[in-house]
């Protein structure tokens, strides 16, 4: 942890202490400096009374809480701007976040990342379709990063969870408490499998006003944004647009012109976003950072199924396979193939994947 981290948990507890305040006082030197200066110096670097006034009253027995709750778990971190471990793309935007508290692995941050975000209310077939391209980019090396909100957010979770991938959820709470409370358990999944985020201090509850501010993170940390289900008026479309002005790639999956969720995509591609129909989409413009390790090669022997069965699924990655390279790879013709793939996918080894082609997900 940043030796100066009780100064900056005291400046952002400071009312009217904003990040830009913040950033300000940090150009002049160490941060505790502020705390012993003058007011003329104080004024000299565009202080303001009221945060002249909060430096000289810190509220000490709030930073002991936070630290507190740091010191709760291992996996309970701080990160600040001077911090090595912060990410190097979040800092690049035009507000980073001063502070970032974080639970799980802070690196995951710092990896290759995409964003998926999307409708609350998604169709099944969104859901379906956040979920099969959230493991498949999970599974060329992405952080699947997105809100832990109901729908998409936590569909695009789950996939890169049953991928073996890492993801990261930024949340616009504090990380001692979670929202919507009833993805408690896919919290504890995820900070076990990559990271929570936030800018706000423990305590802090979900609030209207805490949303666009915890988008910006949310694309500023990642290379791309996917939006895969959003209505004309969505808060996904507020956060493609904060993803452009940060000069982030923005995809988009086109959807019937009669689906009103399928209207802010549409709209999207419109105005520029890359029409996205398989992953393979995405990797024309990001590159595809490794390619995970497949269990393709390694004769694994799974209960329930004959020894072709067997054979078939070790064929298969977690990066969509096409029918055609399985019945070159296996040697059997395109109807064997076809058959075994539908017992595979029935008793849940496999996924067809969007567009074409099936991949693992046990």
């Amino acid at each position: 942890m940043d030796s100066e981290a009780k100064y900056w948990l005291a400046l952002l507890r400071m009312p009217g202490m904003g990040g830009q305040a913040m950033r300000r006082l940090r150009e002049q030197g160490p941060l505790s400096a502020a705390f012993s200066a003058s007011g003329a110096s104080l004024r000299g670097w565009g202080l303001n009374e009221r945060q002249i006034e909060g430096l000289g009253n810190p509220d000490w027995a709030r930073v002991e809480l936070d630290l507190d709750w740091l010191r709760q778990d291992a996996d309970n971190h701080l990160l600040t701007l001077d911090d090595a471990a912060y990410p190097p793309l979040l800092k690049e935007i035009a507000s980073p976040p001063p502070l970032l508290f974080v639970k799980g692995s802070p690196e995951w941050l710092s990896r290759p990342q995409i964003a998926m975000v999307g409708s609350r209310n998604p169709s099944p077939a969104g859901e379906k379709t956040a979920l099969e391209f959230a493991a498949a980019l999970a599974a060329a090396g992405y952080v699947i990063t997105s809100g832990m909100a109901l729908g998409i957010d936590a569909a695009s979770h789950r996939g890169a969870l049953h991928a073996g991938g890492a993801t990261v959820a930024v949340a616009g709470t504090g990380l001692d408490r979670v929202y919507p409370a009833k993805h408690r358990d896919l919290a504890r999944q995820i900070a076990a499998s990559g990271a929570l985020a936030s800018e706000f201090p423990p305590g802090v509850a979900a609030s209207a006003n805490n949303f666009p501010r915890r988008n910006r993170i949310i694309s500023g940390l990642s290379l791309g944004l996917l939006v895969v289900e959003a209505a004309q008026q969505s808060g996904s479309l507020i956060t493609a647009r904060m993803a452009l002005e940060q000069g982030r790639e923005v995809f988009a999956i086109p959807g019937s012109i009669h689906n009103p969720l399928a209207r802010g995509c549409n709209g999207l591609i419109r105005q520029g976003a890359k029409l996205v129909e398989t992953a393979q989409d995405i990797f024309e413009e990001l590159g595809q950072y490794y390619q995970a390790p497949s269990k393709a090669g390694k004769e694994i022997s799974v209960a329930g199924l004959d020894l072709e069965q067997q054979k078939l699924l070790n064929l298969i990655g977690f990066s969509p396979a096409s029918v055609d390279s399985l019945v070159r790879d296996s040697g059997w013709p395109v109807e064997t193939v076809s058959s075994m793939l539908l017992v595979l996918e029935l008793q849940g080894y496999v996924a067809a994947a969007v567009g074409s082609g099936y991949y693992r997900i046990t």
